[in-house]
């Protein structure tokens, strides 16, 4: 058995016949300096980021690139502590539909900052002129704006704490604004700050919400900030499911490496970014990234396409009595309703996307969700709902109520949200809802019945779509039938009036 730190990397198998075989870092990790600051170390950056750049690393180049990764929440305590006992080296399993496991030691993590026992750290860490970009995986909720207006939050308690002692924050925002500062004041010219999150213009929203604290800040500071941080958008892709114990014991007795949090993900991969980086940037287009002028038509697709048919069989699968998206997506029935979403509704929301046939795009998608390796559970893909459905699949109801496109089918995946968030399966058994407001969901969720548009009349999450008829019928129906029908009678009702796919 081989515990993972940097001394025990020389004993790991060099002969890629062995059954045992682990690839490692082909750099020395010694020579390897800061140049990035990550904040959210979570199972998809390091699936991601943290892989393209060990990838470059692997070629000689980005030595100047090392992560320093940043936990904020009380959570992230517990990764720190794990990644440094291994020298900030983990394991990153590809699984492949057909069984074979793909091991990786990743090794451009250098440091793990942990921001609520040493704020100042985190904070001169980014102030750091080797620093160049602070990247993001906050989450869709991590933003802090309004679902429907888009505006940021300045009630949030912590922001009006970080407000108030602007020198010693507990958010990302006034950890990131306090560095800038401290930047501008000593001449440094600032970072790039490069959002990895699930966002339609990811990149504009940060600067938008960066900018309106810093704005709430300090007036000069906020126009500096607009003036002079560049955010560029970007499109990411890797489906990441939450490391269980399972992985964990799976690594050690396959291939002998002891490691406390390794991660485990599908082999797609994509990244599309705009070239926006005033202090210069990793080659990442060395290893695969797709660096563009324009992510905008990338981002669109992977959100509307992706993440909202992630959201279209995450609540029917659940009711129905499945637990894991592959065991969905080997049903015909659920096969035929996300084929249909994505075809008749999402796609007609999109541009083109340069280089991309989306029926291929739309088929590869479902092969992807339906890897058996993988193990996604739909609880994962159920949570945070409030802060997934209006930004991936409420803008395509939108679209195409204003153009006359068909929603049927996006009515009844928000339909399945409400029924799902009545927190009992049509088993009888209880549905652990995680939500950042799961206490007003339930609350509104058990007048479904008695007045059965209660779910949408929530404008905070809907904006004005109550007030659209043919949204509202589409919606009813489909209500009453996961009522009265259930979830695979409510698919089939759906597929007899739309027509096979």
């Amino acid at each position: 058995m081989t515990r993972l730190n940097n001394h025990n990397l020389g004993t790991l198998t060099d002969d890629v016949a062995n059954p045992n075989y682990v690839a490692k870092p082909q750099y020395d990790r010694k020579t390897l300096t800061p140049g990035i600051v990550h904040i959210g170390v979570g199972g998809f950056h390091r699936a991601h980021q943290a892989m393209y750049l060990d990838a470059l690393m692997n070629q000689g180049e980005a030595l100047d690139w090392g992560i320093v990764g940043v936990g904020v929440m009380p959570g992230d305590k517990r990764m720190r502590q794990a990644l440094a006992a291994q020298d900030y080296l983990y394991t990153l399993v590809v699984k492949h539909p057909d069984g074979q496991y793909e091991p990786r030691v990743i090794g451009s993590m250098v440091n793990y900052l942990f921001a609520p026992e040493d704020t100042e750290a985190v904070i001169e860490q980014m102030a750091d002129p080797a620093i160049r970009i602070v990247s993001l995986t906050v989450t869709e909720g991590g933003y802090n704006f309004h679902p429907v207006s888009g505006e940021f939050n300045l009630d949030n308690p912590q922001v009006r704490a970080d407000l108030a002692n602007p020198t010693q924050p507990t958010t990302s925002f006034g950890l990131v604004v306090e560095a800038l500062a401290r930047r501008r004041a000593r001449g440094i010219a600032p970072f790039t700050v490069m959002s990895c999150d699930n966002i339609q213009g990811n990149g504009d929203v940060a600067k938008r919400m960066f900018g309106a604290y810093a704005q709430a800040r300090d007036a000069e500071l906020g126009a500096w900030l607009a003036r002079e941080v560049a955010f560029p958008n970007a499109m990411v892709d890797r489906i990441t499911p939450v490391t269980s114990p399972t992985d964990i014991d799976e690594l050690s007795q396959r291939f002998g490496v002891e490691d406390a949090w390794p991660v485990v993900c599908e082999p797609f991969t994509q990244w599309v970014l705009e070239d926006h980086f005033p202090l210069g940037r990793p080659a990442f287009d060395k290893v695969g990234v797709q660096v563009v002028e324009d992510v905008e038509p990338y981002e669109l697709m992977k959100l509307r396409l992706l993440n909202a048919s992630h959201q279209a069989l995450t609540y029917f699968g659940y009711l129905a009595g499945y637990r894991y998206a592959h065991e969905v997506c080997q049903d015909p029935l659920f096969v035929d309703f996300l084929l249909g979403y994505m075809r008749e509704e999402g796609t007609p929301t999109l541009a083109p996307v340069p280089g991309v046939d989306l029926e291929t795009y739309r088929l590869t998608l479902i092969e992807r969700f339906a890897n058996p390796q993988i193990k996604d559970t739909l609880a994962r893909l159920c949570a945070e709902s409030s802060d997934r459905i209006p930004k991936w699949l409420v803008p395509v109801i939108r679209q195409q109520l204003a153009q006359g496109g068909e929603i049927e089918r996006s009515a009844a995946v928000v339909a399945s949200w409400a029924r799902y968030a009545e927190g009992v399966d049509e088993q009888g058994q209880t549905i652990e809802i995680v939500d950042r407001l799961k206490a007003s969901l339930m609350a509104i969720a058990a007048e479904n019945r008695q007045r059965p548009t209660a779910f949408i009349e929530n404008r905070e999450l809907f904006g004005d779509l109550i007030d659209s008829t043919r949204f509202v019928e589409a919606y009813l129906a489909a209500l009453s039938s996961l009522h009265e029908r259930g979830a695979r009678a409510t698919l089939e009702g759906l597929a007899s009036s739309k027509g096979t796919v």
